[in-house]
């Protein structure tokens, strides 16, 4: 008998483990074929970051993985791609130089990792994204969990939450003109910032909270 992925947020760890798995694969497949950039509102705890996890395998290239499911006996390539994946929950968020700081680290591990120079973080993920095109010869994955928590954490303080959101904004407004560079973007969050200022620039961004 198959045990139960409690608490479990990693799609290889439940393969491997061989854990209960509710097969997503075709629903993953029809978003990755169908679109390009996606948001999805859901509350925490209901599946979003083993969702992201599962999609970043599909771009991992690697097929075996998926022996089983839905996806695997499809037309998909499993072709791999870069993938650039950020969950906004771990980073801190006090304020906004704090904040500022949580993601120009988080985007020096990438460079680190890719060997590429850093920059300021106003680019970084622009270059970033361009760096590992040119390296990789594939358009990039960018995977964005908890997208808002900056902001919740600071819902009664107003101040604080509109300078995190200035931010948040600043960083990922990058993205607008980074069309030719991306293979596929996907938001998730407990709230629908999507609908305010916060991701006005990137007006291709398919709410699919309510689909």
């Amino acid at each position: 008998m198959k045990k139960l992925p409690v608490g479990i947020q990693t799609f290889r760890e439940i393969i491997d483990g061989n854990y209960v798995y509710a097969d997503k694969t075709q629903y993953i497949y029809n978003l990755l074929t169908n679109g390009k950039c996606y948001f999805l509102s859901r509350p925490r705890r209901f599946g979003k970051s083993l969702l992201l996890d599962t999609i970043a395998e599909v771009f991992s290239g690697d097929r075996e993985l998926f022996r089983g499911l839905w996806i695997y006996s499809s037309d998909w390539d499993f072709k791999k791609y870069p993938v650039i994946r950020m969950d906004m929950s771990l980073v801190d968020s006090k304020n906004e130089n704090t904040l500022t700081e949580s993601l120009n680290n988080k985007l020096n591990e990438y460079s680190e990792v890719e060997g590429f120079n850093s920059v300021i973080l106003s680019s970084r993920l622009q270059q970033l994204i361009r760096a590992l095109h040119r390296k990789y010869g594939e358009r990039v994955v960018i995977l964005i969990d908890e997208y808002d928590k900056p902001l919740l954490d600071h819902i009664i303080d107003t101040e604080t939450a509109e300078a995190n959101r200035r931010v948040i904004k600043s960083f990922f407004g990058v993205l607008k003109g980074m069309d030719a560079y991306l293979k596929f973007v996907f938001f998730t969050g407990v709230s629908k910032f999507t609908k305010t200022s916060l991701f006005s620039e990137m007006n291709n961004l398919l709410d699919i909270t309510l689909m």
